[in-house]
């Protein structure tokens, strides 16, 4: 199978039979083998009904429904395990994404061997103040903060080769990082497209604000595991080395300066840097176990995969 496109949507019912339409005009037009994997993510209108009645009509529709909605991420994830076709591409199905674009994006990654591409919506139709701006500002964070050189991360049209989709895990909110965790995942060539941007034909956006606030959590989560994940003694350890090592250094000075200097002084527990001492060992002790569960969690992990692997070769040989 050439391609797979992966669709998640949520209260899309009015412009689903069009997206199918533009796309099998598309597939025809190029002779591609295809699957149109449409995720329904808990829909309250009659989208579910309407994928119904496309997969009767076309035997290359599949459907996956959930019963509520779990959000974009586990949408994707479903249709991710799912996903046959040699590229596998994502779109949403609001019309704003153009059909149109699929054949060039599977040239690259068939023929310039990409394993990821992702769309650039260079001109936009959103609110500038709603969308636009807070984007602009979303997309610098996490190009300095990932590395990945993408100027729109958060496009929806995106193709990659289907043993990229199989080797990452999307969840939470992490669909706008799937670059990133591609990248960390040992896929390094990934390239950028110019893709039109068209205006919402039916419905209104499912995205309000607060994705910005989430994603900006989600950036600092994913930069964390992609930079410390291997090793968070690297992190807390050092952290809690410098805590409790400015706590003892308060703590030996209260001792020398009680014992030979202010003799007849009061007592250590009455001054406030006895507390804050202590406090800074504590904390420091802490993050130093932090760091030290980390580790032994990790290594855990690593022996388990393995044995796994190596129990899996001995079945085979």
């Amino acid at each position: 199978m050439n391609l797979s496109i992966v669709i998640p949507l949520l209260n899309e019912q009015e412009s689903l039979p069009e997206l199918h339409n533009w796309i099998v005009k598309v597939m025809q037009a190029h002779n591609y083998s295809y699957e149109i994997l449409f995720i329904d993510d808990g829909s309250t209108d009659a989208s579910w009904n309407v994928i119904e009645k496309l997969s009767h009509e076309n035997p290359n529709v599949k459907g996956i429904r959930f019963l509520r909605n779990y959000g974009k991420s586990q949408a994707l994830h479903a249709g991710f395990a799912k996903a046959q076709g040699d590229v596998v591409i994502t779109m949403d199905a609001d019309l704003q994404d153009s059909p149109d674009e699929i054949p060039e994006l599977f040239r690259l990654i068939t023929e310039d061997n990409y394993d990821l591409v992702s769309g650039w919506k260079k001109k936009r139709y959103d609110s500038v103040v709603a969308k636009n701006i807070p984007s602009k500002l979303f997309n610098w964070a996490a190009r300095k903060t990932s590395g990945v050189k993408l100027n729109d991360f958060n496009c929806g049209l995106k193709a990659y080769k289907n043993i990229v989709i199989k080797n990452i895990e999307v969840s939470g909110e992490m669909h706008r990082y799937i670059p990133v965790l591609a990248k960390n995942a040992g896929f390094g060539k990934i390239g950028e497209k110019v893709v039109i941007h068209q205006a919402r034909k039916y419905g209104n956006s499912k995205f309000g604000m607060s994705r910005f606030v989430n994603g900006f959590l989600d950036l600092i989560t994913i930069w964390f595991l992609s930079t410390f994940g291997k090793r968070p003694m690297h992190l807390f350890g050092l952290l809690g080395s410098i805590m409790f090592l400015i706590g003892f250094l308060f703590a030996f000075y209260l001792g020398i300066d009680k014992l030979f200097i202010n003799t007849s002084g009061r007592l250590i527990t009455e001054r406030p840097q006895f507390y804050l001492s202590l406090t800074a060992m504590l904390i420091g002790t802490q993050l130093f176990l932090a760091g030290f569960l980390g580790e032994i969690i990790l290594r855990t992990k690593n022996n388990e995969e393995r044995y796994k692997i190596s129990e899996e070769l001995g079945r085979k040989s």
